[in-house]
Protein backbone atom coordinates (compact mmCIF):
# COMPACT_ATOMS: atom_id res chain seq x y z
CA UNK A 1 0.00 0.00 0.00
CA UNK A 2 2.68 2.41 0.57
CA UNK A 3 5.62 3.12 -1.68
CA UNK A 4 8.60 4.94 -1.96
CA UNK A 5 10.99 5.73 0.46
CA UNK A 6 10.07 8.80 2.12
CA UNK A 7 6.35 7.52 2.78
CA UNK A 8 8.54 4.16 4.32
CA UNK A 9 10.71 6.00 6.65
CA UNK A 10 7.68 8.13 7.98
CA UNK A 11 5.36 5.22 8.89
CA UNK A 12 6.31 1.64 8.78
CA UNK A 13 3.91 -0.48 7.17
CA UNK A 14 2.19 -1.93 10.45
CA UNK A 15 1.57 2.26 11.75
CA UNK A 16 0.33 2.83 8.28
CA UNK A 17 -2.24 -0.30 8.36
CA UNK A 18 -2.91 1.42 12.20
CA UNK A 19 -3.44 4.31 10.98
CA UNK A 20 -5.84 3.76 8.17
CA UNK A 21 -7.92 1.18 9.94
CA UNK A 22 -8.49 3.86 12.92
CA UNK A 23 -5.91 1.91 15.68
CA UNK A 24 -3.06 4.22 15.32
CA UNK A 25 -2.17 5.83 18.70
CA UNK A 26 0.34 8.39 16.76
CA UNK A 27 3.89 7.01 16.19
CA UNK A 28 5.04 10.17 13.93
CA UNK A 29 6.68 13.37 14.76
CA UNK A 30 5.67 14.35 11.08
CA UNK A 31 2.71 16.29 10.95
CA UNK A 32 -1.06 14.66 10.85
CA UNK A 33 -2.38 13.95 7.24
CA UNK A 34 -5.56 16.29 8.99
CA UNK A 35 -3.10 18.74 10.45
CA UNK A 36 -1.75 19.85 6.77
CA UNK A 37 -2.81 23.39 5.39
CA UNK A 38 -4.42 23.63 2.00
CA UNK A 39 -1.32 23.23 -0.74
CA UNK A 40 -0.91 25.42 -3.69
CA UNK A 41 0.76 26.11 -6.81
CA UNK A 42 4.60 26.00 -5.61
CA UNK A 43 5.38 28.83 -8.75
CA UNK A 44 1.92 29.56 -9.72
CA UNK A 45 2.52 30.59 -13.67
CA UNK A 46 -0.52 32.70 -13.96
CA UNK A 47 -4.02 33.82 -12.10
CA UNK A 48 -5.71 30.08 -12.60
CA UNK A 49 -2.81 27.50 -11.29
CA UNK A 50 -2.77 30.18 -8.01
CA UNK A 51 -6.35 29.65 -7.52
CA UNK A 52 -5.59 26.29 -7.23
CA UNK A 53 -6.12 24.77 -3.84
CA UNK A 54 -5.41 20.72 -2.80
CA UNK A 55 -6.23 18.87 0.35
CA UNK A 56 -5.99 15.24 1.24
CA UNK A 57 -8.00 11.96 2.59
CA UNK A 58 -7.67 12.97 5.91
CA UNK A 59 -8.80 17.17 5.89
CA UNK A 60 -11.08 16.79 2.65
CA UNK A 61 -13.72 15.09 4.70
CA UNK A 62 -13.42 17.09 8.23
CA UNK A 63 -16.00 19.90 6.90
CA UNK A 64 -18.17 21.73 9.67
CA UNK A 65 -21.79 22.55 8.89
CA UNK A 66 -23.82 24.16 11.44
CA UNK A 67 -27.07 21.78 12.08
CA UNK A 68 -30.60 22.43 10.91
CA UNK A 69 -32.69 23.30 13.77
CA UNK A 70 -35.86 21.55 14.09
CA UNK A 71 -38.20 24.76 14.99
CA UNK A 72 -41.78 25.46 14.43
CA UNK A 73 -41.86 29.15 13.02
CA UNK A 74 -45.07 30.92 14.12
CA UNK A 75 -44.01 34.83 14.22
CA UNK A 76 -44.53 35.34 10.42
CA UNK A 77 -47.69 33.55 9.82
CA UNK A 78 -48.75 35.22 12.73
CA UNK A 79 -47.49 38.66 10.80
CA UNK A 80 -48.71 37.92 7.63
CA UNK A 81 -52.36 37.07 9.26
CA UNK A 82 -52.94 40.05 11.56
CA UNK A 83 -55.67 42.19 11.84
CA UNK A 84 -56.03 45.18 8.57
CA UNK A 85 -56.01 48.15 11.45
CA UNK A 86 -52.64 45.82 12.53
CA UNK A 87 -50.79 46.44 9.67
CA UNK A 88 -52.29 49.49 7.79
CA UNK A 89 -54.71 48.71 4.98
CA UNK A 90 -51.99 49.12 2.02
CA UNK A 91 -49.30 46.68 4.02
CA UNK A 92 -48.34 44.04 1.34
CA UNK A 93 -45.43 41.93 1.98
CA UNK A 94 -43.26 38.89 2.53
CA UNK A 95 -42.38 37.24 5.68
CA UNK A 96 -39.15 35.18 5.24
CA UNK A 97 -39.29 32.10 7.61
CA UNK A 98 -35.22 32.46 7.86
CA UNK A 99 -32.79 30.65 9.95
CA UNK A 100 -29.98 32.17 7.68
CA UNK A 101 -27.78 32.72 10.69
CA UNK A 102 -28.25 29.37 12.59
CA UNK A 103 -27.34 27.43 9.32
CA UNK A 104 -24.56 30.22 8.42
CA UNK A 105 -25.39 31.13 4.52
CA UNK A 106 -25.42 34.20 3.21
CA UNK A 107 -28.75 34.17 1.81
CA UNK A 108 -32.36 33.76 3.25
CA UNK A 109 -33.10 30.09 4.17
CA UNK A 110 -35.22 27.50 5.94
CA UNK A 111 -33.46 24.49 5.21
CA UNK A 112 -29.68 24.38 2.97
CA UNK A 113 -31.99 23.98 -0.30
CA UNK A 114 -35.61 25.82 0.82
CA UNK A 115 -37.06 29.19 1.57
CA UNK A 116 -40.69 29.84 2.73
CA UNK A 117 -42.45 32.67 2.88
CA UNK A 118 -45.79 34.19 3.98
CA UNK A 119 -47.26 36.44 1.65
CA UNK A 120 -49.86 38.96 2.68
CA UNK A 121 -51.68 41.08 0.03
CA UNK A 122 -53.58 44.39 0.95
CA UNK A 123 -57.33 44.66 -0.50
CA UNK A 124 -57.17 45.73 -4.11
CA UNK A 125 -53.22 45.67 -4.31
CA UNK A 126 -50.40 43.61 -6.06
CA UNK A 127 -47.20 41.60 -5.08
CA UNK A 128 -44.68 41.68 -7.25
CA UNK A 129 -43.17 38.33 -6.75
CA UNK A 130 -39.36 37.80 -9.13
CA UNK A 131 -37.11 35.06 -7.13
CA UNK A 132 -34.14 33.02 -7.82
CA UNK A 133 -35.84 30.42 -8.42
CA UNK A 134 -36.78 27.71 -10.70
CA UNK A 135 -40.48 27.81 -9.99
CA UNK A 136 -42.09 28.57 -6.42
CA UNK A 137 -45.03 26.96 -5.09
CA UNK A 138 -48.26 28.41 -3.36
CA UNK A 139 -50.99 27.81 -1.08
CA UNK A 140 -53.59 30.31 -0.40
CA UNK A 141 -54.64 30.75 3.34
CA UNK A 142 -57.29 33.61 3.17
CA UNK A 143 -58.25 35.67 0.35
CA UNK A 144 -58.61 35.45 -3.55
CA UNK A 145 -57.39 37.02 -6.34
CA UNK A 146 -55.03 36.26 -9.33
CA UNK A 147 -51.82 35.38 -10.45
CA UNK A 148 -50.18 36.46 -13.86
CA UNK A 149 -46.69 35.21 -14.99
CA UNK A 150 -44.83 37.63 -17.63
CA UNK A 151 -43.80 34.41 -19.66
CA UNK A 152 -47.83 34.12 -20.65
CA UNK A 153 -51.08 35.62 -21.04
CA UNK A 154 -52.86 32.71 -18.82
CA UNK A 155 -54.21 34.13 -15.55
CA UNK A 156 -54.75 32.29 -12.41
CA UNK A 157 -58.01 33.64 -10.76
CA UNK A 158 -56.94 32.27 -6.91
CA UNK A 159 -59.09 31.87 -3.73
CA UNK A 160 -58.72 29.64 0.00
CA UNK A 161 -57.94 26.42 -0.22
CA UNK A 162 -56.28 26.39 -3.65
CA UNK A 163 -53.31 26.01 -4.28
CA UNK A 164 -50.37 26.64 -7.85
CA UNK A 165 -47.44 26.84 -9.25
CA UNK A 166 -45.53 29.34 -10.81
CA UNK A 167 -42.58 28.77 -13.54
CA UNK A 168 -39.25 30.47 -12.75
CA UNK A 169 -39.35 34.32 -13.60
CA UNK A 170 -41.69 37.46 -12.43
CA UNK A 171 -44.81 37.39 -11.50
CA UNK A 172 -47.63 39.89 -10.23
CA UNK A 173 -50.50 38.82 -7.61
CA UNK A 174 -53.28 40.82 -6.97
CA UNK A 175 -56.21 40.46 -3.95
CA UNK A 176 -59.56 41.28 -4.86
CA UNK A 177 -62.61 41.27 -2.30
CA UNK A 178 -62.69 43.48 0.70
CA UNK A 179 -60.05 41.85 3.32
CA UNK A 180 -56.33 41.23 2.70
CA UNK A 181 -55.20 37.69 0.93
CA UNK A 182 -52.63 35.39 2.43
CA UNK A 183 -50.53 32.75 1.06
CA UNK A 184 -47.59 29.94 1.89
CA UNK A 185 -45.04 29.89 -1.00
CA UNK A 186 -42.08 28.14 -0.86
CA UNK A 187 -38.71 28.16 -3.48
CA UNK A 188 -35.57 26.83 -3.97
CA UNK A 189 -33.79 29.62 -3.73
CA UNK A 190 -31.10 28.83 -1.30
CA UNK A 191 -30.06 25.67 -3.85
CA UNK A 192 -30.13 27.98 -6.39
CA UNK A 193 -28.00 30.78 -4.74
CA UNK A 194 -25.29 28.35 -3.29
CA UNK A 195 -24.56 27.23 -7.37
CA UNK A 196 -25.01 30.83 -8.32
CA UNK A 197 -27.64 30.32 -10.90
CA UNK A 198 -31.04 31.88 -12.29
CA UNK A 199 -33.07 29.55 -13.46
CA UNK A 200 -35.29 28.99 -16.47
CA UNK A 201 -37.25 25.91 -18.20
CA UNK A 202 -38.23 26.42 -21.69
CA UNK A 203 -41.87 25.34 -21.66
CA UNK A 204 -42.79 25.93 -18.36
CA UNK A 205 -46.21 26.63 -17.72
CA UNK A 206 -48.20 27.39 -14.78
CA UNK A 207 -50.38 24.47 -13.23
CA UNK A 208 -53.41 25.25 -10.76
CA UNK A 209 -55.11 22.56 -8.20
CA UNK A 210 -58.53 24.31 -7.22
CA UNK A 211 -59.75 23.33 -3.51
CA UNK A 212 -62.63 21.46 -4.62
CA UNK A 213 -60.57 19.21 -7.07
CA UNK A 214 -58.46 19.03 -3.90
CA UNK A 215 -60.80 18.18 -1.54
CA UNK A 216 -62.33 15.15 -3.88
CA UNK A 217 -58.55 13.87 -4.28
CA UNK A 218 -58.59 13.55 -0.84
CA UNK A 219 -61.64 11.97 -0.47
CA UNK A 220 -61.02 9.36 -2.98
CA UNK A 221 -58.13 8.62 -1.24
CA UNK A 222 -59.60 8.39 1.89
CA UNK A 223 -62.52 5.94 0.26
CA UNK A 224 -59.51 3.11 -0.66
CA UNK A 225 -57.97 0.72 1.43
CA UNK A 226 -53.87 1.81 1.88
CA UNK A 227 -51.43 -0.60 0.49
CA UNK A 228 -49.19 -2.30 3.04
CA UNK A 229 -46.14 0.05 3.51
CA UNK A 230 -47.73 3.16 2.35
CA UNK A 231 -46.58 6.10 4.32
CA UNK A 232 -49.79 8.02 5.30
CA UNK A 233 -52.87 9.41 3.35
CA UNK A 234 -51.88 11.98 1.35
CA UNK A 235 -52.69 13.45 -2.43
CA UNK A 236 -48.91 14.85 -3.86
CA UNK A 237 -49.41 17.18 -6.62
CA UNK A 238 -47.54 17.27 -10.03
CA UNK A 239 -48.05 18.19 -13.32
CA UNK A 240 -48.67 17.16 -17.21
CA UNK A 241 -44.76 18.11 -17.42
CA UNK A 242 -43.67 16.36 -14.48
CA UNK A 243 -45.69 13.45 -13.97
CA UNK A 244 -43.06 10.84 -14.87
CA UNK A 245 -41.45 11.83 -12.09
CA UNK A 246 -44.31 12.62 -9.33
CA UNK A 247 -42.86 15.70 -8.77
CA UNK A 248 -44.49 19.50 -9.02
CA UNK A 249 -40.95 20.86 -9.82
CA UNK A 250 -37.24 19.23 -10.82
CA UNK A 251 -36.24 19.57 -6.69
CA UNK A 252 -39.36 20.07 -4.89
CA UNK A 253 -42.27 17.99 -4.11
CA UNK A 254 -45.34 19.09 -2.74
CA UNK A 255 -48.31 16.96 -0.94
CA UNK A 256 -50.97 17.26 1.78
CA UNK A 257 -51.35 15.04 4.05
CA UNK A 258 -54.07 13.41 6.56
CA UNK A 259 -54.17 12.30 9.66
CA UNK A 260 -57.44 10.69 11.37
CA UNK A 261 -58.82 11.72 14.65
CA UNK A 262 -57.10 9.85 17.43
CA UNK A 263 -54.24 8.80 15.17
CA UNK A 264 -50.87 9.42 14.49
CA UNK A 265 -48.26 8.10 11.72
CA UNK A 266 -45.77 6.28 12.08
CA UNK A 267 -41.75 7.52 13.47
CA UNK A 268 -39.81 7.43 9.86
CA UNK A 269 -37.07 9.40 8.07
CA UNK A 270 -36.13 10.69 4.49
CA UNK A 271 -32.76 12.42 3.06
CA UNK A 272 -34.74 15.25 2.02
CA UNK A 273 -35.71 17.79 4.21
CA UNK A 274 -39.12 19.01 4.89
CA UNK A 275 -41.43 22.25 5.07
CA UNK A 276 -44.84 21.72 6.75
CA UNK A 277 -47.28 23.99 6.85
CA UNK A 278 -50.48 23.19 9.58
CA UNK A 279 -53.79 23.48 7.50
CA UNK A 280 -55.91 21.89 10.09
CA UNK A 281 -55.77 20.09 13.44
CA UNK A 282 -56.21 21.11 17.01
CA UNK A 283 -54.26 19.13 19.88
CA UNK A 284 -51.92 17.91 17.33
CA UNK A 285 -47.99 17.42 17.48
CA UNK A 286 -45.31 16.35 15.75
CA UNK A 287 -42.17 15.04 17.23
CA UNK A 288 -39.09 15.59 15.35
CA UNK A 289 -35.54 13.85 16.44
CA UNK A 290 -36.63 13.54 19.82
CA UNK A 291 -38.18 17.22 20.16
CA UNK A 292 -41.94 17.59 20.17
CA UNK A 293 -42.93 20.50 18.38
CA UNK A 294 -46.85 21.47 19.21
CA UNK A 295 -48.98 22.83 16.36
CA UNK A 296 -50.45 26.23 15.78
CA UNK A 297 -52.54 27.48 13.24
CA UNK A 298 -50.62 27.98 9.65
CA UNK A 299 -47.39 27.79 11.45
CA UNK A 300 -44.42 26.48 9.70
CA UNK A 301 -42.84 23.30 11.06
CA UNK A 302 -39.01 22.24 9.74
CA UNK A 303 -37.98 18.64 9.91
CA UNK A 304 -34.13 18.23 9.04
CA UNK A 305 -32.79 15.47 6.34
CA UNK A 306 -32.58 12.89 8.38
CA UNK A 307 -33.98 13.65 11.16
CA UNK A 308 -36.70 10.57 13.19
CA UNK A 309 -40.45 11.89 13.19
CA UNK A 310 -42.97 11.59 13.56
CA UNK A 311 -46.86 13.21 13.40
CA UNK A 312 -49.88 12.68 16.12
CA UNK A 313 -53.52 14.01 15.64
CA UNK A 314 -54.86 14.00 19.29
CA UNK A 315 -57.87 15.81 18.50
CA UNK A 316 -61.53 15.63 17.49
CA UNK A 317 -60.89 16.12 13.60
CA UNK A 318 -58.72 15.19 10.73
CA UNK A 319 -55.55 17.08 10.22
CA UNK A 320 -54.17 18.49 7.18
CA UNK A 321 -50.82 19.59 7.01
CA UNK A 322 -49.34 20.68 3.18
CA UNK A 323 -45.52 19.02 3.16
CA UNK A 324 -42.98 20.35 0.83
CA UNK A 325 -39.57 18.77 0.75
CA UNK A 326 -36.48 18.61 -1.40
CA UNK A 327 -37.03 14.96 -2.17
CA UNK A 328 -36.58 15.88 -5.79
CA UNK A 329 -32.92 15.61 -5.95
CA UNK A 330 -32.72 12.81 -3.74
CA UNK A 331 -35.18 10.91 -6.08
CA UNK A 332 -33.43 11.81 -8.96
CA UNK A 333 -29.83 10.75 -7.67
CA UNK A 334 -31.57 7.04 -6.34
CA UNK A 335 -30.98 7.89 -2.33
CA UNK A 336 -34.34 8.90 -0.81
CA UNK A 337 -33.65 6.86 1.88
CA UNK A 338 -37.48 6.46 3.39
CA UNK A 339 -37.57 4.27 6.27
CA UNK A 340 -40.17 3.52 9.11
CA UNK A 341 -38.18 3.35 12.69
CA UNK A 342 -38.42 0.50 15.33
CA UNK A 343 -38.51 1.80 18.63
CA UNK A 344 -34.49 1.58 19.02
CA UNK A 345 -33.96 4.45 16.67
CA UNK A 346 -37.32 6.98 17.09
CA UNK A 347 -35.72 9.09 18.87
Amino acid sequence: MCSGNEASEALSDGALNEALNGTSGGVSNEASMAALPPGRAAAPAGAAQARARYFNSANAFNIHLDPVPARIFTEPAAAALADEGAVGPSASAFFACDQSAQLGCPWPATTPFMLARYARIAPGASLDADFAASGSIWYVIAGRGQARHTGGAEVLDWSSGDVFYLPAGAATLRAEGPRSAVLWLVTDEPLLAYHGLRAARPGDAPVHFKSADIVAEIDRIHGSVPDAGTSGLAVVFSSEAMQARRNLMPALTLSLNTLPPGCAQAPHRHNSAALTLIVAGEDCHSRVDGQDCPWSGWATLVTPAGAPHSHHNNGPRRADFLIVQDGGLYYEARTMGFAFLDDSARD
